[in-house]
């Protein structure tokens, strides 16, 4: 009996170990600002691609500026509605975006702080684009067959009622800006950033225009392999650049309650491996692929990755600033695992300067 109840108690043993809570330790944590909230809207492509951008004046300048993400949004809608109007229809209106589309924005507006324009009016504290985005959504649709000669003007006027009147010339810390002036000011280069993606339905080591419903403004992606797709991000964060990211969030495996985002080898597994190291997918070129052809994996969210960490087996996680408030695990960070990186990755966007040299050869990235 005593080497029996010694048996059962060696194996609860060998369960306990086995179920291991996550301990995290930083590999490289990158600076970034702090993680704010886009409230109720679907604008996590700006917050995501300013974040990136206040990150790079943090790289380049050592300068902590908190930037408008919803001066980009004030300034998209208008090619959003002209895209759709003049397409009869034809395309995608709503609230979505991609990175590259912040930095269409910028080139073509500035960039402000968010002293100079929150895109908060009516007394709001929080964002909530809901009415907003119907008004818009009833304009633009009443006039894709037959648009009337002030629709442009309509859709500014929906803009400054919701969002405040864009604004074209502010102080600051003492001095008057222009947006163009306060972008010259913070030294980015906007032509220096490029978006990379893995797929294999069109050539690698190539460009095309990635078919997914947020790509309205028809941005062109650089296709490489899945392998030199995870060196990118990891060449990018060991330089001491961040990388801003557009992922799949609709697994049930990423959690913003307990900060982790993984892929369990077994089904059966995706309760528990929110809180405890469990195994995980081996994700190859094919199974992305297939993935992303049955829309399993959609474009669906986009973040900024500011870091990487590691468990104490050794597996490593990518640290993922998010937009969705600092009231969550981690302090609104997510500890994005390698293998739900190379499934659910849509495409990340990097400065040209962090990919390496052969590969930009390759690429032809001047």
């Amino acid at each position: 009996m005593k080497r029996i109840l010694l048996s059962g108690a060696m194996i609860l043993a060998a369960i306990s170990g086995n179920a291991q809570k996550y301990e995290f330790q930083t590999v490289t944590d990158i600076s970034c600002t702090p993680v704010v909230s886009q409230g109720q809207t679907g604008t996590c492509w700006s917050f995501s691609s300013t974040s990136f951008l206040e990150a790079e004046i943090i790289r380049t300048s050592g300068k902590k500026i908190d930037l408008s993400e919803m001066y980009n949004v004030r300034h998209t809608y208008p090619k959003k509605a002209w895209n759709y109007i003049m397409r009869q229809g034809n395309a995608q209106f709503g609230e979505g975006g991609l990175n590259h589309d912040v930095i269409n924005s910028a080139l073509d507006f500035g960039i402000v702080p968010q002293s100079a324009y929150s895109g908060l009016s009516n007394g709001q504290t929080s964002y909530n684009h809901s009415k907003m985005v119907q008004e818009l959504e009833t304009l633009v649709k009443a006039n894709a067959k037959k648009p009337e000669a002030d629709w442009q003007q309509k859709v500014a006027a929906i803009l400054d009622a919701n969002m405040g009147k864009d604004v074209t010339e502010f102080v600051y810390e003492g001095k008057t800006y222009t947006p163009k002036s306060f972008l010259a000011m913070t030294g980015l280069k906007l032509n220096d950033y490029v978006t990379v993606t893995s797929f294999t339905h069109r050539p690698f080591y190539s460009t095309f225009i990635l078919d997914i419903p947020d790509n309205f403004a028809y941005g062109s992606f650089y296709n490489i392999p899945l392998d030199e797709f995870v060196k990118v991000v990891d060449d990018a964060l060991a330089k001491g650049y961040t990388v801003a990211l557009d992922a799949d969030v609709s697994e049930k495996t990423f959690s913003g309650q307990t900060g982790v985002a993984v892929i369990p080898e077994n089904d059966a597994d995706a309760k528990a491996i929110l809180t405890e190291i469990k195994p995980e997918k081996n994700v190859t070129q094919e199974f992305r692929q297939r993935e992303f052809e049955n829309f399993n994996t959609t474009d669906d969210h986009l973040m900024h990755i500011v870091g990487k960490l590691k468990d104490q087996k050794g597996n490593i996680y990518y640290k993922v600033k998010n937009s969705w408030g600092s009231n969550t695990a981690n302090g609104g960070f997510i500890y994005m695992s390698l293998p739900y990186l190379k499934l659910k990755a849509i495409s990340v966007m990097v400065n040209k300067d962090a990919i390496d040299g052969a590969l930009r050869k390759k690429l032809e990235i001047n």
